[in-house]
């Protein structure tokens, strides 16, 4: 089932002097969520993403906009109308009833010709438990279930009624970390066997970016960058997509542009002119509505200067140099942990191969940089640079 949001806002009520304008959840949220895909709504706390799910489910009302289930308006049908199976972040089961009376619940209030016998019922309710591996736990109650066996109850319970839509808000926040890898592969595996388009919010961009076929970063309300997790992450629009998608995260310098060089403190550390985008095609020339501010080359300025951590190649006689801090043997890769006067962050971070070797005697580390893993922003609205000739 195709999900299409248009216009999309949700604006609460002020409260009090301080606030009397109001609150702005969700603002002008435009997006089609294609049939059968997993799509993550991602962002930090209060960035309107469960707002969001809570408008496509009927939970909440919009204040604006419009929604559409494939070709219906399902903007004014009520939430037990629109045929949605939504899994809430502490689960909501039943506690005084089993794990079948959990699921078997939502087809017992089904009404007039939807309504099914109790044969169906319990055929439904077993075949929701084996997608979920639960059907041998049908007896317990949940408080005779570990936490992965509640979330997985509580997706039975959603799917049993084959929803058109199932929305997930934050179902693994409650989870230990290595129930949180196994249950998001459980997750993927059961939407594609079920084919059903699924919204998943979550604050967690690890998460996020493993199992989803496309993501959505939001902030304050407003949709920042929506695509394919990679295509996202190696191509951000804005400073905020680059800072929120990367573990480490990305590494952030003050720089500036002089003479077609990028220049980090006193170093020319790369050629601007090499500075590629995910396909490795130079930049030059990329202009459209979502990237307005273009500069021309050769014209001095000041920007942000964002670098991934597997952007940088240890080179004795590289152009950008750090004070060097420590080295960290991680198995697969090394971290060099350095600090930079220009550095936004703390600490800057580079991952480069365990076949090289950090001298760790010498004061200073120095780098080559890969031009595609290297963005450059405008200092005042952090939105991408691209240059044209």
């Amino acid at each position: 089932m195709k999900v299409v949001l248009r216009n999309l806002t949700k604006k609460y009520p002020g409260r009090g002097r301080k606030n009397a304008e109001g609150v702005t959840a969700v603002d002008h949220f435009t997006f089609e969520i294609p049939d059968g895909k997993l799509i993550a709504l991602l962002g930090p706390s209060g960035c309107g993403k469960s707002s969001t799910l809570n408008l496509i489910s009927g939970l909440q009302k919009p204040t604006e906009g419009k929604i559409f289930f494939g070709e219906e308006d399902v903007t004014d049908i009520p939430a037990e109308n629109r045929g949605i199976g939504l899994v809430f972040q502490n689960y909501a089961l039943y506690p005084h009833l089993t794990v079948k009376q959990n699921i078997l619940f939502p087809l017992q209030n089904l009404k007039g010709k939807d309504r099914l016998s109790k044969e169906e019922m319990l055929r439904k309710a077993y075949e929701a438990a084996r997608l979920v591996q639960i059907e041998e736990l049908m007896d317990r109650k949940p408080r005779e279930l570990s936490g992965g066996q509640q979330q997985r109850a509580a997706i039975a319970r959603a799917l049993v009624k084959r929803p058109r839509v199932l929305l997930l808000d934050e179902p693994l926040s409650n989870l230990d970390a290595r129930l949180r890898l196994q249950t998001r592969e459980e997750i993927r595996r059961i939407q594609r066997e079920t084919g059903i388009t699924t919204v998943f919010v979550t604050h967690d961009q690890e998460e996020a970016m493993s199992i989803s076929d496309m993501i959505v970063v939001m902030d304050a309300g407003v949709v920042q960058q929506a695509g394919r997790p990679q295509e996202v992450y190696d191509d951000p629009r804005n400073l905020f997509v680059a800072k929120f998608l990367g573990t480490p995260p990305i590494n952030v310098f003050s720089g500036r542009i002089k003479e077609d060089k990028l220049y980090i403190g006193e170093e020319a550390v790369l050629d601007i002119r090499e500075i590629g985008d995910i396909e490795g095609n130079v930049v030059f020339g990329k202009q459209d509505e979502k990237s307005p501010d273009l500069g021309e080359i050769g014209a001095a300025r000041e920007v942000w200067a964002g670098i991934r951590p597997e952007g940088f190649i240890l080179k004795e006689d590289g152009p950008f140099s750090c004070r060097l801090k420590g080295v960290e043997v991680m198995g697969r890769d090394i971290s060099v942990v350095s600090e930079h006067d220009a550095s936004e962050n703390p600490q800057v971070r580079s991952i480069i191969g365990t076949e090289n070797r950090v001298d760790t005697s010498k004061p200073l580390v120095r780098f080559e940089l890969r031009p595609q893993k290297v963005f450059l922003f405008d200092k005042e609205t952090g939105e991408r640079i691209y240059f044209r000739e």
